[in-house]
Parts: C-alpha cells; sequence; structure tokens
C-alpha cells in the first residue's frame, strides 16, 4: 500500500471537511482539503519547531524568502523579488485585502464563471460589484475564455480589477501562456489591474504547464498582483500562510496598508517553517502525490463514463476538483447534492455557489485515498440512477 492509500480517521479532529457534516456516516467530498497525511519532511520539521516549546510573535526570516523565491525560480522560471512580497495568512484574506487596497466602493471587479465561489464574497465584502465574464463551455465538458466578451466587461468604466484563477477552480483548466497573455493585453488596454490566485499552481497534470502570470513580461508585471500558498500542494491550510507579489510599489504600498488594517499581517511560526520545509524538501513528495491525483481523476472519469455516459466530466487538466455535468438528472446541483447527501450519504458542493453558470453542476474532491473515492463514486451512481 502507498502513502497516499492510507486512510486518516479525521472524524472529531477539528476538521472543517468531516466535521462539518450533520452526521458521522455521511462521506465529505465537498470542500477542497486533501484527506493525505502531508510531506514527512513538514511534520519532522514542526515537531522540530513544537518541541522548543516557545511560540510567540514570529518575525519572518530570509530562510522564508529563500525558499520562496528559489521554489519558484527553480520550478517555474519566475524570479520573485523579496521586497516585492507580502505574506498573509491566506490567500482569500489576501483576495479581500487586495481588493480594499486598489478599488473603491462601487467599482465593478471581472470574475470568470463558473469559479471559486470565495471571490464573490470578497468582492461583496469591499462594496465592490461583481461582474461576471462566463466561460464558454463545449460539448466535450471543458471550457475556454469567451474574449469577446471578457473586452467588453474589461471596457466598461467602472470596471478596474479582474480576478484570475490561474489554475482554475473548478473548471480544471491549466491557462496557456497565449491565453493569459490575451487576457493581459484585454486587461492592459483597458486599465483594469489583474490578480491572479495560482494557489492550485502545482496540482498540475502531465502535458499542462503553468505559468505564472507574472512571467508574461515586465508590462503585464507591473498591472498584477499573484497570490500563492503551499497550503494546496501539500494540505496545510490550517498552517495559515500565503504570499502576495506586487511589482509596482504604490500598488504594493495600497495593499500593505489593507493588509494592515484588515488585522491580517501577522502570521504564526507554524505556517513559517511549513512553507520553508515543503519549498526546500518537498518535491519528490509532491511529484508523488500529482501522480495519485491525476490517477484517482482517471479512475473517477472512466467510472462515469461507463455507469453514466450522459453525465459530463469536465476534462481535468489540473486542481483535484471534478466537475460534473448532473443534467442527465432533472434536478440542479443543489437539489441533486441535497437528495445524494440524504439518501447515499455524500457530502458535494453544488455548482451554483460558483454562479449561475454552474447550476447544473457539482463539484467532486477526488483529493482521498482511493478506496474513499470509489466509496464515494460508487454511491454517486446509485443515486443517479435510481432517479
Amino acid at each position: 500500500m502507498g502513502q497516499f492509500d492510507n486512510i486518516i480517521n479525521r472524524r472529531h479532529s477539528g476538521s472543517y471537511k468531516w466535521d462539518t457534516p450533520a452526521s458521522d456516516d455521511i462521506l465529505p467530498m465537498w470542500v477542497a482539503d486533501m484527506d493525505f497525511m502531508t510531506a514527512p519532511c513538514i511534520i519532522e520539521a514542526l515537531q522540530r519547531r513544537v518541541a522548543h516549546g516557545v511560540f510567540g510573535y514570529t518575525k519572518v526570516g530570509k530562510e522564508y524568502y529563500d525558499a520562496l523565491t528559489g521554489w519558484f525560480s527553480r520550478r517555474h522560471g519566475w524570479a520573485i523579488n523579496p521586497d516585492h512580497v507580502i505574506y498573509t495568512s491566506g490567500v482569500v484574506p489576501a483576495i479581500s485585502a487586495i481588493i480594499k487596497g486598489l478599488t473603491r466602493p462601487g467599482d465593478k471587479v471581472i470574475v470568470q464563471t463558473p469559479v471559486y465561489n470565495c471571490f464573490f464574497s470578497s468582492i461583496r465584502n469591499n462594496g465592490c460589484e461583481i461582474f461576471e465574464s462566463p466561460l464558454v463551455y463545449h460539448a466535450d465538458g471543458s471550457y475556454s475564455i469567451d474574449f469577446d466578451d471578457l473586452e467588453r466587461c474589461a471596457a466598461d468604466p467602472r470596471a478596474t480589477m479582474l480576478l484570475l484563477c490561474n489554475p482554475h477552480n473548478p473548471a480544471g483548466r491549466v491557462w496557456t501562456a497565449d491565453e493569459l497573455r490575451r487576457i493581459g493585453d484585454i486587461c492592459l488596454r483597458n486599465n483594469v489591474i489583474v490578480v491572479s490566485d495560482e494557489i492550485h499552481c502545482e496540482l498540475t497534470f502531465s502535458g499542462f504547464k503553468y505559468t505564472p502570470y507574472a512571467t508574461l513580461g515586465s508590462g503585464y508585471a507591473a498591472r498584477c498582483v499573484c497570490c500563492n500558498s503551499p497550503s494546496k500542494a501539500f494540505n496545510t491550510a490550517g498552517l495559515q500562510i500565503a504570499n502576495i507579489v506586487c511589482v509596482d510599489e504604490q500598488m504594493r504600498a495600497r495593499i500593505d496598508r489593507a493588509i494592515n488594517d484588515n488585522e491580517v499581517c501577522d502570521v504564526n511560526p507554524f505556517g513559517v517553517v511549513g512553507l520553508i520545509a515543503a519549498y526546500n524538501e518537498g518535491e519528490q513528495w509532491l511529484a508523488e502525490l500529482v501522480d495519485y491525483l491525476y490517477g484517482n481523476y482517471k479512475f473517477a472519469a472512466q467510472r462515469f463514463a461507463d455507469e453514466l455516459p450522459g453525465y459530463t466530466v469536465t476534462p481535468l487538466e489540473g486542481t483535484y476538483l471534478l466537475w460534473l455535468n448532473i443534467a442527465p438528472s432533472g434536478l440542479n446541483g443543489e437539489q441533486f447534492a441535497a437528495q445524494l447527501e440524504e439518501k447515499e450519504r455524500v457530502m458535494l458542493s453544488p455548482g451554483i455557489i460558483y454562479g449561475p453558470a454552474g447550476e447544473q453542476f457539482v463539484r467532486i474532491n477526488l483529493a482521498a485515498p482511493r478506496a474513499l473515492v470509489a466509496d464515494g463514486i460508487d454511491r454517486i451512481i446509485r443515486f443517479a440512477k435510481s432517479l
């Protein structure tokens, strides 16, 4: 049995994923949280830090920036200047602070729907207006960008920012450099700032390449803000650490002010230690994880193709989040998820929370030992057939 096949009991451990469901017989396949133990190098580094026994206010030092910049330079050809980095407690707080710092209430913020649900709350909470530019859904389940519509949105005088999901959650796209450049050209022409959420950047499958938006060229980098974190790739979301990278000094100063206004300027020692260990020692573990996740995706996609041929699985280029079109059920995503939970005891994310374009979909978290994934897929198939 491989390390990722090991089933770890997470119930009653304070797990948001496992302890939110109403009863212990519900299998959670919803929130984007992996059920794998993190890389041994991270566990060992945290154990050493715990053994020190003092957990006061944390000073983030050179070792942290060396690990961060070394990782992105080595793996993605992105030479990050440490002076351009602002650390914070998570990508969602980062995005909220960026919106607060770089927009004014009443501004329109463009999102490419269906898209990560926290984008909507971050926009609304800062008094801005959600401005949707839906992705184009194709017969094979794949998605592409409607560049004409994106141009229309960006040309609106009230549109000042685009929240980009790169790679995209939940559509599973790893945007190509050409696609990103076209997005950037539209935004530059219309003076729209690009904020690129790149939290899933390490979870890309063979044949697909993550391109950091800031590496497209100096003109693009000067009008963008990129957010990253090891939390998705290494299953360390609870350690509460993320980074904002912003080249422009004035933009960065406004973001830094918003970070302090929102009181998310301090991080804990475990987040710092975890990032250093992940980025210095975690590459082999990550490679094995990505292979395992791809195997889970291929397994799930084949099962749905064999048993529910009318239900379309969106091709997954990255992330571990399967996007399933459940239109043949005659239910919308909310109804499907609610009835599935009641009858087969599986908890999924209804697609409507990712915008109106997701109404006929559900999102399924595949980041679990294959035996759990197989159990969940069997229950979903049984429910769908019962309809």
